[in-house]
């Protein structure tokens, strides 16, 4: 400093500190999100970050380009310096093909636009198909079990199946695990079980639910359940001075009984007019060529298993 003064030059000392105006950055600077399927979301996550030593406050974030959208962010956001924030960017494809978009987050930093690039590609749903459409386990008897292979494809892209269900409990399905995903243009096999609990005609249908376009599939089962077939096979002894044999049968031990065959030339009979659950007992005679007959042989008796 200079003047009339007696010391005409007064020299100041100063000091001070320079500081980075608040600069905005982004990690990463650029989105790819890859294939989606139409209906289907992926979510990545962005990091704005205030690198500067001055507070920066974000006001806006635009978004452009078709199926992009944000989480997580509130504006306003003030950042001190050093600070990060993190929130969701989210690709959700309405039609398929490639779609480019970018986010544009508008600040008080000295980079006051700060771009951020994504971009996607939506594939079309994956076609889910039941292979055969309908099943028909014809007769199977009651408390008995048969099985029918199944095959489950995808076509065009993937399908993940989270469920199936049937409508008859008399119908069930195995040899798979839920989720289960399918890539374009497989096949997994499956096994589908028809076990009637009673006799008469049974059906149902089997509902597959996934993701593909048809998110609801269908196939038809029905079978019926057939009353088990018994017999009693019965033989003796053979005797050479016998010209044959009667047969007779009781529901009680020790008669009355009614002969169910007469003169049997065998010494062996199937009776097959039994009934389930009932008990049964069996005589013989034999007759000369007179036509005389003995007295009953011992009793023979039978339980018929229900059902």
């Amino acid at each position: 400093m200079i003047s009339n003064g007696l010391n005409p030059t007064v020299a100041d000392s100063l000091s001070g500190t320079g500081f980075t105006p608040g600069v905005l950055s982004a990690n990463p600077s650029s989105a790819s999100f890859g294939s989606v399927q139409v209906g289907n979301s992926s979510n990545q996550f962005a990091t704005l970050t205030n690198t500067g030593f001055v507070s920066v406050t974000v006001s806006q974030a635009n978004v452009s380009g078709a199926g992009f959208s944000l989480s997580g962010l509130g504006l306003p956001l003030t950042l001190t310096a050093g600070q990060s924030y993190t929130f969701g960017t989210i690709f959700s494809p309405s039609s398929a093909g490639s779609v480019s978009g970018s986010i544009s987050v508008v600040s008080d930093a000295t980079n006051s636009t700060l771009p951020i690039s994504l971009s996607g590609n939506g594939t079309a749903a994956g076609m889910f198909g039941v292979n055969p459409t309908s099943l028909n386990f014809g007769s199977v008897g009651v408390g008995q079990s048969k099985s029918m292979p199944v095959m489950l494809s995808a076509t065009g892209s993937a399908v993940t199946i989270s469920s199936a269900a049937m409508s008859n409990t008399e119908f069930t399905l195995s040899g798979l695990s839920f989720p289960l995903t399918i890539a374009a243009g497989q096949s997994t096999p499956v096994t589908m079980t028809f076990t009637p609990q009673s006799s008469g005609a049974a059906s149902a249908n089997a509902s597959y639910v996934s993701n593909a376009s048809n998110s609801t599939a269908l196939e038809a089962l029905t079978g019926t359940g057939a009353a088990p077939q018994h017999s009693v096979d019965l033989s003796w002894s053979a005797s050479a001075s016998t010209a044959g044999y009667n047969l007779y049968r009781g529901n009680n031990r020790g008669g009355p009984y009614s002969k169910i065959s007469a003169a049997l030339n065998s010494s062996s009979y199937v009776d097959s007019s039994v009934q389930p659950g009932q008990a049964y007992y069996y005589v013989a005679t034999t007759v000369d060529a007179s036509g005389r007959e003995s007295a009953y042989s011992n009793e023979a008796p039978a339980v018929i298993p229900s059902p």
